[in-house]
């Protein structure tokens, strides 16, 4: 069984849902036969490449509140986080996520995609690091296993594995993901938001009794209205449980 799972670093739900959905992982009892591959999601492929800007600068800009608004609407999502045992800083900095994604491909490749994305979830949300500064960026890179020149070697070259980043927000879109996190088990079913983590035990339990009863490419949305794809025509913004198309958080 595979699980992909679009998803953008500057995504606060992202964030909590790869815990989430770990839990339901960890309680479904044919998890060692699961692959799963993570996708690139870039949720503001706008923002400023590098230096970016202070995370309650851009959501009291982009929503037109207050600091203190802002405050309180970064201390929900905190307070979820430390409910599944996530560190969560709000003076961390929003920024490009494109050198993220690229990596990402290249410890794909390296067998260590999940560990950079672990290490680029704490670096950016537990520890507040900017990693939009290279060296920061290639010493989280290197913790989870990969080498540092490969690591340089990809940042220096904007063209690396850019089309890889490309080919999954593309794909995306034609799954029907307009926000994220969003998990597709063996493309028959899609589940958007970080759920529960018995929404995705029951989900995973769900796919495999069925086996290949479904439609081969179709991706259906579960039964539960919390887990089918947001309005298309929904702001751009991180609420509920999923984050938009438009900014992070």
């Amino acid at each position: 069984m595979r699980v992909e799972i679009w998803a953008d670093i500057a995504c606060p739900w992202c964030y909590i849902g790869k815990a989430r959905f770990e839990k339901g992982l960890a309680g479904f009892a044919h998890r060692g036969e699961v692959e799963v591959v993570h996708r690139s999601f870039e949720l503001d492929p706008e923002a400023e490449p590098a230096g970016g800007t202070p995370v309650l600068e851009m959501l009291a800009r982009k929503y037109g509140v207050s600091r203190e608004q802002a405050e309180a609407m970064e201390a929900r999502v905190a307070e979820a986080a430390a409910g599944e045992g996530l560190g969560y800083r709000s003076d961390r900095i929003h920024g490009n996520t494109f050198d993220l994604h690229r990596l990402l491909h290249l410890a794909k490749e390296r067998g260590a995609q999940d560990a950079l994305l672990g290490g680029l979830y704490r670096a950016n949300f537990a520890e507040a690091r900017a990693l939009g500064d290279g060296d920061v960026l290639t010493e989280v890179a290197v913790a989870a296993g990969l080498d540092e020149d490969d690591v340089r070697r990809v940042l220096a070259d904007r063209d690396a594995y850019a089309e890889a980043v490309r080919a999954d927000e593309r794909e995306a879109a034609e799954l029907g993901a307009r926000s994220v996190p969003f998990f597709v088990i063996d493309r028959r079913y899609g589940i958007s938001g970080g759920q529960p983590a018995e929404v995705f035990r029951q989900a995973l339990e769900q796919a495999w009794g069925e086996g290949g009863a479904s439609a081969q490419g179709e991706t259906a949305a579960l039964g539960d209205e919390g887990a089918t794809p947001k309005d298309e025509g929904a702001a751009p913004g991180c609420e509920g449980d999923a984050c938009r198309p438009g900014t992070g958080s």
